[in-house]
């Protein structure tokens, strides 16, 4: 199955077996959630349920995964059974938590997982059929699973695989924090040295979609210098991080390991250096 949905497939399959997940984020938003959505959409909430915020971002960075149980519950709460065909949707392209939401249940070793490309803009569009409220469904029986099945990088091997040249490690934040310009989130601007910047944003056309998986596998053959193994990427957070890697799984290449800690970690870890390019 395709990671990737348009509206027009989504609108053209549409039925109850389908279980769509909200994961817009911002203030208010789950009344926004409330107010308006995907008929039939169940809310997810990035902060809640797609991370386990600790008291210090040095150790873990701003969104920290939960435990994989926590996140069984999770599944159980919204429904979500080994077999569901799940489409994700966020209001960011896919850029914010409908990505970390698609890793992590791949991740959990769910297998019919998509985003929808273009958001809930490209569902308005489509006209697909929108509802307001909460929605009524039953729990699902509880997953067991051990551990995440896609690969992790700790802050350790990152610095690690940088030193000895091992691993091509890739910020996909926009240029203008990568360069330490200004930082809008975290408390320091920069980058990791020796780090390489593929802003998420260039997954992307001019209208928000996700470009085709032949452009994407020529584009990343391209920008990695046709040597795609051994990578390692991260944002701010390991939220946006997971863009690049549904990206890149579109396109056919090996799922890269995910630096969860991202930048807030690096950045608030005392001792570690911040490059600049101002």
């Amino acid at each position: 199955m395709s990671p990737i949905i348009s509206s027009s497939e989504l609108k053209k399959n549409f039925s109850e077996n389908l279980i769509i997940i909200d994961a817009r984020v911002g203030k208010d938003i789950k009344q926004s959630y409330l107010e308006k959505h995907i008929k039939g959409a169940r809310f997810i909430d990035l902060d809640k349920d797609l991370a386990e915020i600790g008291e210090n971002a040095a150790f873990g960075g701003r969104h920290p995964l939960p435990s994989i149980e926590k996140f069984a519950t999770t599944l159980s709460n919204l429904g979500i059974a080994e077999s569901s065909h799940i489409v994700i949707y966020d209001d960011k392209n896919g850029s914010n938590a409908a990505a970390r939401a698609w890793w992590m249940l791949r991740s959990f070793g769910l297998e019919n997982v998509q985003v929808l490309s273009g958001g809930i803009q490209s569902a308005e569009k489509e006209s697909i059929e929108f509802s307001s409220g909460e929605e009524i469904f039953e729990k699902a029986p509880l997953i067991k699973k051990e551990d995440w099945i896609f690969p992790i990088s700790s802050l350790e091997e990152v610095e690690s695989q940088l030193k000895s040249n091992s691993s091509t490690v890739i910020d996909v934040r926009d240029a203008y924090r990568y360069r330490g310009e200004s930082e809008p989130i975290d408390l320091v601007a920069g980058h990791i040295p020796g780090a390489i910047n593929i802003p998420f944003s260039e997954n992307l056309d001019e209208n928000g979609l996700f470009l085709s998986p032949e452009i994407l596998k020529e584009k990343y053959h391209e920008l990695l210098k046709n040597n795609p193994e051994n990578l390692i990427i991260h944002c701010g957070s390991g939220v946006t991080a997971c863009h690049t890697i549904l990206a890149m799984d579109y396109a056919g290449f090996p799922i890269p390991k995910l630096y969860v800690g991202s930048w807030s970690e690096w950045s608030r870890r005392e001792g570690k250096e911040i490059a600049k390019e101002i």
